[in-house]
């Protein structure tokens, strides 16, 4: 295949423990995902609506901690966050504490062409009803479902970074954030430089974990800054977890290098994800260390 024709994407569903009897969803949500993200990249689109179609996908998934089946506050309600990252101008669009967005990647994504890069409460949700949104009850966004499992007992986040035939690459993540966090509370997600980057001069990379270490030690920075220095994603992405020891705290990381190479790592006891690429014939899914081996060398 050309080398203009090459594209990639890889997405995850939460670096986390996940219940056995969750296993299968995990994949086949992350599977899905990655599917319909690849669709967008197969027939030639960008990476950012790449990255946005396949969060949306995960969004809409009660399993997963984002959207749709977000894990409660301390007060019993639902407050969002997403950012999304492009690499070719290093544009930037972020919400953060949005409750009646169904989707709110969609709205960090027209961020992009916004002055704003951050966007919190009211204001990210009026910014989505001046650009055409449409609002949902905040009450629409709690899936009963979700938090009669054990995803609601643990923190997660759900992201994609994708690179297309053009070369370039996008960073996308969305997450509910932590069951029975104070309202307002805000982590690493919608951070460019801790839960997120994007770069198509090196790559892009997007987080999952314990929100308030990935800020304390800037991970998508770690991350970055590793392939700026000629590391292989996999070495970045080893690098980043690596450095969380710094001050304990879980997590996982996706990377995509400018070559189109995958990387993964986490010190979680599961990732769930799902990768896709020009080569491919299918998505490849695991929650497993020794599933991610077969994945990325398979």
């Amino acid at each position: 295949m050309p080398e203009a024709a090459r594209w990639s994407l890889i997405v995850h569903g939460g670096a986390k423990t996940i219940d056995p009897d969750l296993h299968d969803r995990n994949r086949a949500g992350c599977a899905a995902a990655a599917e319909a993200g690849a669709a967008v990249l197969r027939a030639g689109g960008s990476a950012v609506f790449a990255a946005e179609v396949a969060v949306r996908v995960l969004e809409d998934d009660p399993v997963f901690n984002a959207g749709f089946g977000s894990v409660l506050t301390s007060d019993g309600t639902v407050e969002m966050d997403a950012a999304m990252m492009e690499g070719s101008g290093l544009t930037l669009g972020a919400v953060a504490g949005v409750r009646r967005v169904r989707n709110p990647v969609s709205v960090a994504r027209l961020m992009l062409l916004a002055r704003p890069v951050l966007l919190a409460g009211d204001g990210a949700e009026r910014f989505a009803t001046d650009h055409g949104m449409a609002l949902v009850d905040p009450e629409a966004m709690v899936s009963r479902e979700a938090l009669a499992s054990e995803h609601a007992k643990a923190h997660d986040t759900v992201g994609c970074v994708a690179i297309d035939a053009a070369g370039a690459i996008a960073a996308a993540t969305s997450t509910g954030g932590l069951p029975g966090k104070h309202p307002g509370r805000i982590g690493d997600s919608p951070i460019a430089g801790a839960g997120l980057y994007a770069d198509d001069t090196l790559g892009g990379c997007a987080f999952s974990g314990d929100g308030e270490a990935i800020l304390r030690t800037v991970l998508a920075a770690q991350a970055m800054h590793a392939l700026e220095r000629g590391g292989s994603a996999t070495e970045a992405a080893d690098h980043a977890i690596a450095r969380l020891g710094r001050v304990g705290g879980e997590a996982g990381v996706i990377v995509i290098e400018r070559s189109s190479a995958f990387g993964i790592a986490h010190n979680s006891d599961h990732f769930a994800l799902a990768l896709h690429a020009s080569g491919l014939d299918a998505p490849r899914a695991g929650v497993h260390r020794d599933e991610f081996k077969d994945i990325l060398h398979g």
